[in-house]
């Protein structure tokens, strides 16, 4: 779980980059993609990387089904409740959202992006369309929202499960672990909200 966490937790910040392009205009940002697209080492790391959200999902499953079974006494889930963050209560329910999110992003996105004719319609428009429609931007605003809940504490448990979490880092992994989430949320979303309404 740590491991395919933290490996996705680094796509989301390329894919981030690559999306900020879109600032720089339509030939630009297409140009990116078609660099991505055609970059050999970048076309394996699809597979590497759709291999990474597997293992990450049965992963959290099969962990989320641990776990219930272990709280499995009253007074001990009472407990947990109290100690527990809302967001580390609630990593499987936000996993699910995110995966529905992922689905129909790779159904709106990904599928027409690859395998689109390009004479009729650039990246550029394709993204920029979806976000022109105000349903779509909820939708993928609020998702991004949902992923901030799950990084809040994918990111620090990420660490400790790592053994690469102490009493001194934590204070630090915590501020940068906030900062992250923060970070990547805000930015995909401010890049849906900017092209919605202009």
């Amino acid at each position: 779980m740590a491991t395919t966490g933290i490996f996705l937790m680094i796509f989301l910040l390329l894919h981030l980059s690559v999306n900020l392009f879109l600032f720089s205009g339509e030939q630009t940002f297409n140009e990116a993609v078609s660099f991505m697209r055609r970059n050999f080492f970048i076309r394996i790391m699809e597979y590497v990387l759709a291999i990474g959200f597997l293992i990450h999902i049965l992963f959290g499953m099969k962990l989320h089904f641990k776990n219930k079974k272990i709280k499995g006494e009253v007074d001990y889930a009472m407990n947990s409740y109290l100690t527990t963050s809302f967001s580390s209560r609630t990593m499987i329910y936000t996993g699910v959202l995110i995966l529905c999110f992922l689905i129909l992003h790779l159904i709106n996105f990904m599928i027409p992006m690859k395998y689109s004719n390009h004479h009729l319609t650039s990246d550029y428009n394709i993204v920029i369309s979806l976000f022109k429609n105000p349903l779509y931007t909820f939708i993928y605003v609020f998702s991004f929202f949902v992923l901030g809940i799950h990084l809040n504490h994918g990111f620090q448990s990420s660490f400790q499960s790592l053994g690469l979490s102490n009493k001194k880092r934590l204070i630090w992994i915590q501020k940068f672990g906030f900062f992250y989430f923060w970070f990547i949320c805000s930015g995909f979303s401010i890049i849906a909200i900017w092209f919605f309404f202009n």
